[in-house]
């Protein structure tokens, strides 16, 4: 069997930046331990799988080189790239997922991936987990948590930039992730002006240490900064070695994040 293969960096213009994701397009769906062997050689923090529905509707699965993942949004936008500039698909994409609803995707006319996501603000612990704090070098300001991942806001964005973290103690709190943020409003960090809010994200249980871009933690962070910052677009940064950017906006109940997106590979997988 021969199957089509993508690999595209997302939430960026330039090659080797990003998060990058690959995208297998196929016609029925494969058998759930290959999907997963796929992904792990692949090796790349997803790999996303689609099968058509009907004529501009897709459903699709992500894998991480750990296990399936139930939502990310990096190898959405990868796919949707995929569809936009190699599949000739034009209009409104609508992703259908088994964990988050349906996910509309339309292209802007700058080429920006405009994603929309539902609303996952987190909610305020008054006790976080001791294992989370004592996993972490800088102790937060404060601690949230959203279905997804452990918030955790910190006083600067030289506290993004400088956090180190220790996998082993995060991993214990699976199955959540941990994602560490902060505002402009803490501190205008010259190199980091023009961002409303920075971001890194660490997932030792899911995926890795540290994912370069990440997609879905977005539909978190742009609510829990809308309301802080009092705004309601938004341009992110999640600091990562790769680096990304992300534009998001606050629509209701729903959560739209952007990003530009470059091809890295085109290619055939045989198995």
């Amino acid at each position: 069997m021969k199957l089509d293969v993508y690999v595209v960096d997302a939430f960026t213009e330039q090659q080797f930046k990003g998060n990058s994701a690959a995208v297998v397009p196929l016609t029925k769906w494969i058998d759930d331990a290959l999907m997963q062997k796929i992904a792990i050689e692949n090796n790349l923090s997803e790999t996303a799988f689609f099968v058509e529905v009907t004529k501009g509707c897709y459903e699709i699965r992500w894998f991480s080189p750990l296990t399936e993942i139930d939502f990310c949004g990096h190898a959405t936008l990868a796919s949707a790239f995929v569809l936009y500039h190699h599949l000739a698909i034009t209009g409104d994409i609508e992703f259908v997922t088994s964990q988050v609803g349906k996910l509309t995707v339309q292209q802007l006319d700058d080429q920006r991936i405009e994603m929309s996501f539902p609303n996952q603000s987190p909610v305020l612990l008054d006790q976080p987990p001791m294992v989370l704090i004592e996993g972490l070098s800088i102790k937060p300001l404060q601690v949230l948590k959203n279905r997804q991942a452990y918030v955790v806001v910190l006083a600067s964005m030289d506290d993004v930039l400088n956090i180190t973290y220790q996998s082993h103690l995060l991993e214990q709190l699976a199955p959540f992730d941990v994602v560490v943020t902060a505002s402009k409003q803490c501190q205008n960090h010259k190199d980091l002006a023009q961002y409303d809010f920075i971001s890194r994200y660490f997932w030792p249980a899911n995926g890795g240490d540290e994912d370069p871009v990440t997609g879905s933690i977005h539909a978190c962070l742009a609510p829990y900064w809308a309301k802080v910052l009092n705004k309601q677009s938004l341009v992110a940064f999640q600091a990562s070695q790769r680096g990304g950017t992300l534009y998001c906006s606050i629509k209701g109940e729903r959560i739209l994040v952007s990003g530009y997106a470059v091809l890295y590979l085109k290619g055939k997988i045989i198995v």
